[in-house]
């Protein structure tokens, strides 16, 4: 299962050319690019699905929404998938973003609601160290790197500023991402890289996942 690397000309074409005109003109491109990148992601979800618990795959449309964006450009210059996880049990979820010199997987809590965030920042006040030895293990970094994500600039309410990890719990988001160059997308090899790669970040996903599935005192909520 490899990615044609014509998608990334047609993208910087459209970047120049981001018009209705053009981009009808050039649809049927356009259109066999999204059935191949559309057939990787459910190929991609089939691999997951053998580890782990895949309930969605989805391909984000083309088309902008520009009633509240100044860019009024009606396209999108790249192509992004999501892999939702089986909710309640299994949280957290994987993204891969496809545009030319900027593609990346992502994987985590890029928009917890309140309710769980208040619960991951509960548990590092609580006890942060096992979840400071999965990231932080080698097997995990080498691979996946830091923990990104915007945070407050000071401690959220009733929360210490002083706390030993008070990093950890002013944060808002709690991702994870890796970078690849174009050819590193439409190499053979490229699926096989996603597939390990998220086997990997798993210890990651299965913690959160046990965090938010339990209460402030760890007992179960399914």
């Amino acid at each position: 299962m490899t990615l044609s690397n014509s998608i990334f000309p047609f993208f910087k074409e459209l970047t120049y050319n981001n018009n209705r005109e053009w981009f009808l003109k050039n649809k049927p491109t356009f259109k066999e690019h999204e059935a191949q990148v559309k057939n990787f992601g459910e190929h991609l979800k089939n691999r997951l699905n053998e580890f782990d618990s895949i309930d969605k795959f989805k391909l984000f449309r083309i088309y902008r929404d520009v009633r509240f964006s100044k860019d009024k450009t009606p396209f999108k210059t790249h192509f992004g998938l999501t892999w939702h996880r089986t909710k309640p049990q299994f949280r957290g979820g994987y993204y891969l973003h496809i545009s030319p010199g900027k593609n990346f997987l992502a994987c985590g809590f890029w928009d917890p609601n309140p309710n769980d965030l208040k619960r991951i920042r509960q548990e590092f006040d609580f006890d942060a160290k096992e979840f400071r030895d999965i990231i932080s293990a080698k097997e995990f970094f080498s691979i996946w790197g830091n923990l990104e994500g915007s945070e407050l600039k000071t401690a959220p309410r009733n929360f210490d500023k002083n706390h030993p990890d008070i990093d950890l719990i002013r944060k808002k988001q709690y991702i994870f991402t890796i970078n690849f160059s174009n050819k590193e997308v439409c190499d053979p090899e490229f699926i096989n890289k996603l597939d390990n790669a998220l086997k990997k970040v798993r210890p990651f996903t299965d913690y959160m996942s046990n965090v938010l599935t339990t209460d402030e005192n760890g007992e179960s909520l399914l």
